[in-house]
This record gives C-alpha cells, structure tokens and sequence, in this order.
C-alpha cells in the first residue's frame, strides 16, 4: 500500500481556518503544561486509535465489504523521518472526512474533555495515565509535538474527498479537501526539539519498538516499521584490495522498503492461559483500564459448550470514583470472532459486578448486534451468568485459601468492594447463597471486619437457633446500642453491620445454610433454649405489674409510638424503640429519603426496661407526659434517630431538671 498521498493544487483560500471549542483550549494547554511526566504514553493513544479505526472498518464490512477497497489486510505503520524530524501513525482504517475531521478533531471532548478536566484539577494534573480513559488521547501528541498534521479519507469516499486537518494546538486549526488514493488515516507529528535528540529522542526507531512492545503489544493487528538491514561499506573504485591495514571493516544501518511487524499481533485472550506471563496479564489490564495499579487477580478461561465464549476477567485493587454513581459507565469489552463490537457492554455482567474489568470474544454472537439486542439475547443471559459464576468462584478461592497471600487479597477486595457485592443478595437471587459466604463482618466480641455467617455458625451456643445480628450507621453506634444490653448479658455474639446497603440487602437474605438470620431489633426477641424458665417467669409478672404504666404511656404518646411493652431486652437502659416485623426501620427509611424517595409513616414500638428506677419513677411522677415524652425521645436518639422538634425536647428536660 502506497503511503503517498496526492495533494490537489489549490489556492489559500480552499484552506478553512477553525477554532477550537473552549474547553478542548483548555484541555491542549494542559496537555502541553502538565502532562510531561511520562511522554511515552502518546505512542499508546495513538496507536489505540489507530487500532480503533481498523476496528471500525471490520465492524462496518459486515454488511458492505466493499469498503476494503481491495485491501483487506489490516495494519498500523509507524514511519519515523530523522530529517524532518517527525513520526507517522498509518492505518488502513475507516478514515475521516472533512466533517469527521472537525468532529473528532476539533470538539471530540464533548462530555469527556468535561471529564477529563475536572479529573485533572484534582490534583492529578501530572498524571498521563488518564489521558486515554476520556477518550482524548488524540491530544496527547501535543506534549511531544508543535505541530500534528493529520491527512485522511473515509472508507467508500472518492479519493479527491480526502481532507488535511493541521494544529499547533495553541487555540484553532485548518482543514483542506486534498487527494488521498489510500483509505484510513496518517497522523503525523512535527516534534519539538527536545522531542528529537538526547534521552527523550522519539525518532529512535529502538525506542518506539520498545515503547510498542510495552503498550501495544496485545494488539491483534500488525503493526509495522520499516525493515532495517546491516550494509557494509564498499571500497572504492581503484582501492588497492590488498590493503593489510589494521583499520576495521566499516558499514552502517540502512532502511528499507519492506515492512516489519514489531509486534506479536495477536489478541491477548485467544492465547492459551499457559503461555501467558503474568506481566503481560499486567500489561493487557493497564492498557484496556487505564489503571495506574497493577490488578488485584484475574481469571482467563475458554467456555465450551451450548454457547462458546473467552472470558478475560480482572479485578482492580481499588474502586473507582463512581463506583456508587449506577450511571456510570461499565461492563466488559465485547468482541464476536475477534472484531471489536463496542465498549462497556454492561449486559454481559450483573450491576453488582460493575467493577469488573476485561474482554469477551464471543463465537455465536452476530457481528451486527446491537445494545438493544444484547438485552434480549439468550447467548447474552448465559454469558453473564457464566462470568457471574466465574468471579463469584475466583473471590471464593480467594476467601477460603490458607495462602496469606491470597488470603490478604481478599481483605484487600472486600475493603473495597464489600459493599457492592453486598447489592447482589436483592440483584442475583441465583447467585445468594455464594454471595452470602464471602460476605465480611464485625460482631459484638471481634471489632475487625472479618468474620463470616460460617464463622459465626460454627461459635453459636448450644440451643441457640438464629443467627443474631444488628444493623447501624457506624460500628461505634452499634457497639453502644441498648439492642445488645440482653446478648451482652447472656454471652451471645451477634454481628454488627454498619454499611448503608446492610438494611436494604438483608431484607432479601432471611437464612443461611438453614439457619434464620434475625435482626434483634424487629420484633420481640425469642431466646428459645437460651432463656431459662425462671427469666421467662419473671417477665411475665413484671408485665403484669407494669400494666397501668404502660397503658398511661400510650396515652401520653399518642401517634408517636404504634405500641408500648415491657421489654425483656434490656439491662441498662430505661427504654428502646423497636421496628415491627416487616416493617421499615428507622436507618432504611432516613436512606430512602435521602435518596429522594418517599417514605409511609411508620410508628416505632416503645419497649421499657421495668427494672430501671426512670421506669419506675414514672407511676408516681406528677410530670408524667413530659417524662414520657422524654423516654422516647432519648430512646430515638440512642437508635440512631432524629428528632422532630430538638427545642422541645431539651425545654423538657430542662424542666424537669428544675423539680
């Protein structure tokens, strides 16, 4: 394939002078100012595009493969020119024309320059690992070049709609209707002087070699540089060849016009798992994410069977900024027979593994497919289900090894990930019972965040039935919650969740391993077994004498409370507010509203302690309402709650200090 291109003779005036949106300005000075601490990384981009491009076109000749233009052979070259002191991107892609050249050129930011810029002004602005993951590492050529030429034609065009788009990326650029015989599209970048000699010397065809073999390695096109071979120097005419001196033979490299592949030019995934170093793992996952930190672990597997799939699956170390944001952008490469599809195909893994990283390269998928038919599809149900199982199974080895490193691992991802994971109890009911084993927590008698449902079964007491636990805002809250006061007493450990999406998920998991879970603070508390005949005796008299206080109390609280009780829960404290079965409690409701939602009323059940002297003070106190009222709000307040009137609150107290 040619790589000249024919430029029609026209005059100044055919050239269109644009200016450049005001946040791409923004972003181009950046580029130039900011993000010299690792250069190298435009040879990535730049390559990736091109890589996208040929993608595109193998896309779009599915259904009119008239577009090869008889040269359906995909490639990248890379041409270096050590007296004009620039370096050529070439690929044979779906090229530009002029409209697409001002598009992708000129405004290509749009959402993700916004993006980009906000990232940068958090104090990452020497970060060039975030270039790409915008979609402007187009841009990233500015840091290494004041000039960037670009000449193209889109696939099918006549060859006199070529366009040149040229900019010194200081604010605007031109674009000119030129002759290109050839699709696809040539970037070419006039380095800076500092760019083109020394160290950071670019047109050193060892050092783009070596900058292709890191970060492009795993592309499944060829990419190419012009072939180097050792020439010896030839005598001259008349040199006497019996000339015996010592001076040693001389020769010099020369270059070319056959291309090489640098590259290994075959898709990462579609190798065997055992021929692949764990570097090149690393390397694949930073290149596709963008993530400065090496992956937590990875899973690369063949599937056989009704549906044929390769999964390549990667788990980051840290969550992402938006990891709570569900409008975010996730879901897996897709790829059918190894032709790129799209990006972020989220219907290829369930919401609560949105973090999940990686490719999948289908063999039954059709290659025009769709997001709309992605949802529909059968195929596409079993190949989320499959990756389901496949991450589920990989964080399980994790969880249960006796290796400490894979063991740190897994506190590592729980850390991070614990509570996303936690989502799939109510998201992925055929999944919850290997979602429930990994899931972490603290309890009463262990404040680190590592116990599990097996772990708590397998210290229950004798005759205990359930699975005790306690949901709160914070460990601090339900480590001092008068809910514990009775399990405290008795000796019985009980977990602690104090994650926002704990009351949300444990409405969907009401048992593990057949054992009942039971939140202590629904309901009346049934010890069973662990409650002795002279306890049990003992309450009833005591809510036989507390009768009339009782009945009082729901006078005077009216509305407030659906119902008062003696409680049998407690040993320190006057009083409790308890959630009904089935009902929401105070910690869900606050989070529903907070998310805008809205919520019924619901009234607590007040249960006091008949021991307490408070509770005992109120039969005889002349300022019974106000006592009352003061009992309940005190135990809103030790729930967690907020109440509806602070002034009156502390009004009362006061008063009642007085006496």
């Amino acid at each position: 394939m040619s790589e000249q291109t024919q430029v029609d003779n026209q005059s100044s005036a055919d050239v269109k002078k644009h200016s450049f949106e005001a946040e791409v300005a923004q972003l181009l000075h950046l580029v130039t100012h900011s993000l010299y601490s690792n250069a190298d990384i435009f040879v990535r981009e730049l390559v990736s595009n091109a890589s996208d491009a040929c993608d595109k076109l193998r896309f779009e000749a599915t259904n009119d493969d008239s577009l090869y233009e008889d040269d359906g052979e995909l490639k990248i070259r890379i041409d270096i020119d050590t007296e004009a002191k620039t370096i050529s991107f070439i690929d044979n892609g779906i090229g530009m024309n002029e409209a697409d050249a001002i598009e992708n050129l000129g405004t290509i930011a749009k959402s993700g320059t916004k993006a980009f810029l906000d990232k940068l002004s958090e104090s990452q602005k020497q970060d060039g690992q975030l270039i790409g993951q915008f979609g402007v590492g187009f841009y990233s050529g500015f840091i290494v070049a004041d000039t960037i030429t670009v000449e193209s034609r889109k696939a099918g065009e006549p060859a006199n709609q070529g366009v040149r788009w040229v900019s010194d990326g200081t604010g605007s650029f031109t674009v000119e209707t030129i002759t290109k015989d050839t699709r696809g599209t040539r970037i070419t970048l006039h380095l800076k002087e500092e760019y083109s000699e020394g160290e950071d010397n670019y047109l050193d065809r060892g050092k783009i070699k070596r900058l292709v073999n890191k970060y492009s390695d795993h592309i499944s096109l060829p990419i190419q540089m012009r072939k180097e071979v050792w020439q010896e120097d030839v005598k001259e005419e008349g040199a006497d060849e019996n000339d015996s001196s010592d001076a040693p033979a001389g020769g010099q490299m020369v270059l070319t016009d056959e291309w090489e592949t640098i590259n290994k030019a075959s898709a990462l995934w579609t190798r065997s798992a055992s021929e692949i170093e764990d570097d090149e793992y690393v390397d694949f996952y930073k290149n596709i994410t963008y993530d400065m930190d090496d992956p937590l672990t990875w899973t690369h597997n063949r599937v056989e069977g009704r549906v044929q799939y390769t999964q390549l699956l990667y788990i980051p170390k840290k969550a992402p900024m938006d990891l709570y944001t569900r409008e975010q952008q996730h879901g897996l490469k897709l790829y059918v027979k190894r032709v790129f599809i799209m990006d972020d195909a989220e219907q290829l893994l369930p919401m609560y593994l949105r973090f999940v990283k990686g490719v999948i390269d289908s063999a039954d998928l059709p290659l025009n497919v769709s997001r709309e038919l992605l949802q529909e599809s059968r195929d596409v149900k079993s190949i989320r289900d499959g990756n389901a199982r496949r991450i589920l199974t990989l964080l399980a080895s994790l969880a249960n090894s006796e290796d400490s490193d894979k063991q740190e691992k897994f506190a590592q991802f729980y850390s991070e990930f614990g509570d996303v994971i936690k989502e799939g109890l109510g998201e992925d009911m055929g999944n919850q019972a290997r979602i429930a084993k990994l899931l972490r927590y603290a309890t009463s008698t262990n404040d680190k965040v590592e116990t599990s449902f097996e772990d708590y079964k397998a210290r229950m007491k004798d005759g205990q039935k359930a699975i005790y636990y306690l949901t709160a805002d914070n460990l601090a809250a339900a480590k001092n919650s008068p809910q514990l006061e009775l399990f405290k007493k008795k000796g019985i450990e009980v977990i602690l969740m104090t994650s926002r999406v704990d009351e949300w998920a444990m409405n969907f998991l009401t048992q593990f391993d057949d054992t009942p879970l039971q939140n202590i603070a629904k309901g009346a508390v049934d010890l069973g077994d662990l409650q002795d005949e002279e306890e049990k005796a003992k309450a009833e008299k005591a809510q036989e004498a507390m009768k009339p206080v009782v009945e009082k109390l729901k006078t005077a609280l009216d509305t407030r409370a659906k119902d008062v009780r003696v409680s049998n829960r407690l040993v320190d404290s006057p009083a409790i507010l308890v959630t009904a079965e089935g009902e929401l409690s105070p910690q869900m409701i606050q989070m529903l509203k907070q998310m805008g939602q809205e919520v019924p009323e619901t009234q607590p059940i007040l249960e006091v302690n008949p021991e307490h002297p408070l509770i005992k003070e109120l039969e005889s106190s002349e300022q019974f309402d106000d006592l009352a009222q003061v009992i309940f709000d005190q135990a809103l307040l030790a729930d967690g709650g907020q109440l509806d009137d602070p002034a009156a609150y502390l009004k009362r107290v006061n008063e009642l200090l007085m006496k």
